[in-house]
C-alpha cells in the first residue's frame, strides 16, 4: 500500500506541475492575441489543433502506455510540452498575421499532444496504483478508487485555475516570450522528478493488436465517451472564448479576467475533490453513481438556459449575473465531471486500463474541439447568448446519453 500511495502522490504532483503551465498557456495565448486585435473566431481557431491533436494523442497514448509503460509516456508528454513552449516562444512579431496564426496553431498542436499523452498516462496510473494497493490488502474497494480519482481530478483543476491566474500575471509582468521560457524551465524540474522516482515499467501490459480490439470497448465506456463529448463541448462552447472576451469587453483587465477564471477553476477543482462526499455511494460502485450521473446532467442543463434568459432581458449588472451563473454552473459541472472520471475507471478493464482511459479521453478531447470551434463561431454570430444556448443543447444531449449507462460492469 505504501508503494502504491507513493506512486499515486508522485503522479499527482507531476501532473500538478504540468497543469499549472498548461492553464497559464491558455491565458497567455488568448489574452495576448485578443490584445493584438484578433477576432473571436480566430482566437478559437488558435486552439483548434491543440484540441484536435488530443483526440489522436489519447487513442495512441493509451495504447503506447499499455505497450511501453505509463512512466515512459508521462515522460514523453512532459518533453513534448517543453518542445511546444520553446516553439511558441520563437514567434516573431514582425511576421504576417497569417504566418503568426499558422505558427501558433502548430505550436498549440504540439502542446495538445503533450497534454493528452500526460493526462492519459496520469489517469491510468491511478487505476494501476489502486489495483496494486488492493492486491496487497487482498480486498476490493471502489470507494478508495472514487476518492483517489476525485482528489486527483479536483486538485489538478485547482492547479489549472492557478495557471489561469499565473498566465494573466506573467503576461502583464514578463511578457509573452519570457513567460514561456519560465514555464519550460518549471516543466524540466517536473520531468526530472518523474524519471528519478517512478517505476520504469509501471502499467506495462499486453496491448491491443488490432484496431477492432482497440476501439471495441464495453457498453459503459462507449456510452460514457459519447456523454463526455457533449459535456465538455457544453463547457468550452462558452468558456473558451465567450466568457473571457465578454468580461474583457466590459472593462476587465488581463489580471482580473485571469483571476476570475482562476478562482472559478480552483473552486471547481475543490468541488470535484469533494464529489465522493456529495454523491451517494454504493457497495458495487455503480448502482448509486450511475443515477447520480443522470441527475446532475439534467440539473446542469438548466443553468445556461437560465443565464441565457438573463442575457435576453439584459438584466442590470449583467456581467455579475454571468459571473454568479458561472459559479452555479461550476458546482454542477464539477460533480458531473468527477462522477464521469470515476465511472470510466470503474468500467475499464484491469489489464488494459490505459487503453480504455485513452479511448474515453479521446472523446473528451473531441468534445473540447467541438466546443472550442463553436465557441468562436457562436460568439461571433450572436454573442454570449448564442454560446449559452449552444451549451444548453449539448447538455440535454449529454443527459440523454447517460440514460444508456449500464449499472453492471460487463467484462
Amino acid at each position: 500500500m505504501q508503494h502504491a500511495a507513493r506512486n499515486y502522490a508522485i503522479v499527482t504532483a507531476s501532473y500538478w506541475g504540468f497543469t499549472l503551465t498548461d492553464g497559464a498557456l491558455r491565458m497567455l495565448v488568448l489574452l495576448h492575441f485578443y490584445q493584438l486585435g484578433y477576432s473571436p473566431f480566430t482566437l478559437a481557431f488558435l486552439f483548434l489543433l491543440y484540441e484536435a491533436a488530443g483526440v489522436l494523442a489519447n487513442l495512441i497514448g493509451g495504447w503506447l502506455a499499455t505497450r511501453f509503460g505509463i512512466t515512459r509516456m508521462l515522460t514523453v508528454g512532459l518533453v513534448t510540452q517543453i518542445v511546444g513552449f520553446t516553439v511558441l516562444s520563437l514567434l516573431n512579431p514582425e511576421w504576417t498575421a497569417a504566418m503568426s496564426v499558422a505558427w501558433v496553431v502548430a505550436a498549440q498542436g504540439i502542446c495538445g499532444v503533450a497534454k493528452d499523452l500526460t493526462k492519459t498516462a496520469s489517469k491510468s496510473a491511478i487505476k494501476v496504483t489502486q489495483q496494486a494497493a488492493m492486491a496487497q490488502q487482498g480486498a476490493s474497494d471502489s470507494g478508495q478508487l472514487f476518492k483517489w480519482v476525485a482528489w486527483f481530478t479536483g486538485s489538478k483543476n485547482a492547479m489549472k485555475g492557478f495557471g489561469f491566474f499565473l498566465g494573466g500575471v506573467l503576461l502583464q509582468t514578463l511578457g509573452f516570450q519570457a513567460s514561456l521560457w519560465l514555464m519550460a524551465a518549471l516543466l524540466a524540474v517536473v520531468l526530472l522528478a518523474v524519471v528519478s522516482f517512478l517505476p520504469k515499467m509501471m502499467g506495462k501490459s499486453k496491448a491491443s493488436t488490432s484496431a477492432k480490439e482497440l476501439f471495441a470497448k464495453n457498453a459503459g465506456i462507449n456510452a460514457l465517451a459519447a456523454a463526455r463529448v457533449v459535456l465538455f463541448g457544453a463547457r468550452d462552447v462558452w468558456f473558451v472564448v465567450g466568457v473571457p472576451v465578454f468580461l474583457y469587453s466590459v472593462g476587465w483587465n488581463f489580471t482580473m479576467v485571469g483571476g476570475f477564471l482562476a478562482a472559478w477553476t480552483i473552486g471547481y477543482g475543490l468541488l470535484q475533490a469533494l464529489a465522493p462526499n456529495i454523491v451517494k455511494r454504493s457497495v458495487d460502485g455503480l448502482s448509486s453513481e450511475v443515477p447520480a450521473a443522470r441527475l446532475w446532467s439534467a440539473l446542469l442543463a438548466a443553468v445556461p438556459m437560465a443565464i441565457a434568459i438573463a442575457v435576453v432581458f439584459d438584466l442590470p449588472h449583467l456581467e455579475w449575473v454571468v459571473v454568479a451563473g458561472l459559479g452555479v454552473f461550476g458546482f454542477a459541472f464539477a460533480v458531473n465531471s468527477s462522477v464521469h472520471s470515476y465511472l470510466v475507471l470503474a468500467y475499464a478493464g484491469s489489464e488494459k486500463a490505459a487503453e480504455d482511459v485513452g479511448f474515453y479521453y479521446a472523446a473528451n478531447a473531441l468534445g473540447r474541439f467541438i466546443g472550442t470551434l463553436m465557441s468562436g463561431l457562436l460568439y461571433q454570430w450572436g454573442g454570449l447568448l448564442y454560446a449559452l444556448l449552444g451549451s444548453a443543447v449539448m447538455l440535454l444531449i449529454c443527459w440523454a446519453f447517460t440514460l444508456s449507462l449500464p449499472v453492471k460492469v460487463a467484462r
